[in-house]
Order: C-alpha cells, then structure tokens, then sequence
C-alpha cells in the first residue's frame, strides 16, 4: 500500500515544509513553545501562497506541480467502494488540545482505525471549508480529515464531508471541538476543547459507504501514496456551527485535481499557455486588439495608439475643402448666363427689314451707278 520511497519523500520534505495532512506525525510532529504557541504554516490559499504557487514556495514542493497523483479529485464513478468497512476506536476524552495553524483549526486525539489487515494511530483531525472532495460534482460547506499512521509510516485519512440541515440539526462533536473557539481566533494559538465523544461519528465511518483511492497530501509539498477513505453521505452541520468554524478559517481547501494518472493540471495549463502564445506571435499582422500583452507593454501600446486618434482629427479638415469648392457651382451660372446672350443678338434678325425703306439720298446715287455702268 505505500512504498518505501514515497516513505522517504514525505520524510524528506517534511522536514521543511508545514503540512496540514502530517502534521501530528512522526514526519511533522507537533511542537508547541514555551509561550503556549504552535508553529504556523508556511503557505496558503491566497495570492502567491495560494496553491498555484506552492510549488515556487519551496523546492520540496514540487510534487505539488509535477504529480499525476494528487488530491482532492471528484468522486465519480471511476472511483471504487472501499473494500471493507474499517474498524475504528477513538477515545472519548473530556478535553483535548485545540489550535490554529494558520491554514486550519486542529484538534488532537488519539485512537485506532483498523482497515486493510493493518492499525493505523488516530494522530489528528482538521477540517476544511469548503469541503475539498466532490462526490458527483457536489461541494459540500466543510470536510474533515482525520489523520492516521501506522506503524510502517504509510498514512490513511478519513474524509468526512458535513452537509447544512434545515432543521438545525447538527454532529454535536463539533460544537464541543469548538466550545473554545473565541481563544484560537489568531494563528498559533493553542486553547482546549470541550468534552468529546466520537460515538455518532464513529457509528457513521463504520455503518456507511465509502470510496477509496490512493492520493497524496492536500497540501505542501502534496507527496503521493496516502490511502484515502471518503464518506459519501455527508454528516449534519447546523448554519451557527458552520458559520462561527468559518470565521476563523475563512477559506483552506485546494482546487479539484486532474484525474488519477493525467497530467497535474500545473503543467498542462502551462503547455496549453506556451503553445497559445506562440500561435499569437507566429501571426504575420497581428492585431493590437488580439495580440497578447501583458503589464507595461499593454500599457505601453496603449499610449502609443492615443496620437493616432489624434492624426484622424487633424485629417477632419480634409472634409472642408470640399466645401471650398462650391464656388465652382456659382462658375456654372456664370455659364448659364452666356448660354442666354444670342437672346440679345436676335434683333440682329431685324437689321435688314430696317435696311428697306433707303432714303432718296440713297437711291439717287445708286440709280446713277447704275447707268454709268451701262
């Protein structure tokens, strides 16, 4: 079930990194300081310490981009029935040590499940809201992960997701885990919790179905080979319960893994960016508005296209000199006035029937031309 060198992995890499999943362990054991504090973990859920980056918050961390086996995943059909129903003895204690991590609210408690031919110690549970896990698809608003080891190092974790009633019912373990929750508002802060009995929970591991798989950590520096058992029937949370764990938490679940065995979703969104970007710098003329920029060289491109829009409004003149001209139509009726002047010369017509009454002045002369020529 768990190999000697995913053994050695998580016995390496915890050494310097704070995992939630181990914490407890003999691969992260538990300390507290003389002031009553805990340490606090050493990644997150947001920004750069959000789980896109773990992988560049420590070398030890690279699992967390590189793996095909990492949790959480979707619970599908893929996904089988866990073998046998695991045997589990947890002690019911009137107290037990209560902190925040940082990452999440831990409550330590001992006992023993027995699954698989093989005991595994009780080291811890946390809880995650949301929930990590989907069964078909569906989130829940919380998960809890209880944490064992056996004896040979190998790690299982039951997964329990909690579901919110409309009839205020509720898992009454968890109101007495967080009976103190006021004391553990700040990360490192240890508190006791109010009196526990696993009773109900315990009866809902043992009595319900569960599907099984093998993962990894949910979190830095996410080393493979866990056994994880996931309830699939979710157990009562009441919206008081719910919303006051909340708070302090706020958020702490990893986005939803690949599929068993395929590509870490790190590196294939990273090959799928690569071949993208080269596709849009192969274009002979790309287009501002596609191409991709990012940072001061979108900014850049930006201003250097203001001016243009400039140049289009010194070219708006153009438009007026059309306008100039229009006194080439007053030219044409300048024309059309010509074309009315051989109304003026018609009287010309007339000239010869003024020519016909001669005076005798007129005549006398030519009458003598006349004869001289005969």
């Amino acid at each position: 079930m768990f190999s000697f060198n995913i053994l050695l992995t998580i016995a390496t890499v915890a050494a310097t990194v704070s995992a939630n999943c181990i914490h407890g362990t003999s691969f992260h054991r538990r300390e507290v300081t003389e002031e009553g504090k805990v340490e606090v973990s050493k990644f997150g859920y947001s920004d750069e310490q959000g789980p896109l980056n773990w992988a560049g918050l420590d070398p030890a961390n690279a699992a967390c981009a590189t793996s095909k086996v990492q949790s959480p995943i979707v619970i599908d059909d893929s996904i089988q029935k866990a073998s046998e129903a695991p045997v589990c003895k947890f002690d019911n204690v009137e107290e037990a040590e209560f902190e925040n991590l940082g990452t999440t609210l831990e409550t330590i408690v001992s006992g023993t499940t027995t699954f698989a031919g093989k005991d595994f110690a009780l080291k811890q549970f946390h809880l995650h809201t949301p929930s990590e896990h989907r069964i078909k698809e569906e989130y829940f608003p919380m998960e809890m992960h209880m944490v064992h080891e056996a004896e040979d190092g190998s790690i299982a974790v039951i997964a329990i997701p909690f579901q919110l009633t409309e009839d205020g019912s509720t898992t009454e373990l968890l109101t007495s885990v967080i009976q103190n929750i006021d004391a553990v508002k700040e990360p490192g802060t240890v508190t006791k919790t109010g009196a526990l009995d696993f009773t109900e929970l315990v009866n809902a591991v043992q009595t319900k179905p569960l599907f099984q798989y093998t993962g990894s950590l949910t979190t830095p520096p996410c080393a493979e080979g866990l056994t994880f058992l996931v309830m699939e029937e979710p157990m009562a949370l009441n919206v008081k319960t719910f919303n006051t764990i909340k708070s302090v938490i706020k958020f702490n679940a990893r986005y939803t893994q690949n599929k068993l065995e395929n590509t870490n979703l790190i590196q294939v969104a990273a090959q799928k960016a690569e071949l993208n970007c080269a596709a849009v710098g192969a274009e002979t003329s790309p287009s501002p508005a596609v191409e991709l920029k990012t940072g001061e060289q979108n900014m850049e491109e930006v201003k250097v296209e203001e001016p243009l829009k400039e140049q289009a409004q010194v070219e708006e003149p153009m438009k007026e000199e059309v306008k100039v001209a229009e006194p080439m139509k007053e030219e044409v009726k300048v024309e059309t006035a010509m074309k009315e002047e051989p109304k003026v010369e018609a009287p010309m017509k007339e000239e010869p029937e003024v020519e016909t009454p001669m005076t005798e002045d007129v005549k006398q002369p030519m009458m003598n031309e006349v004869r001289w020529r005969r």
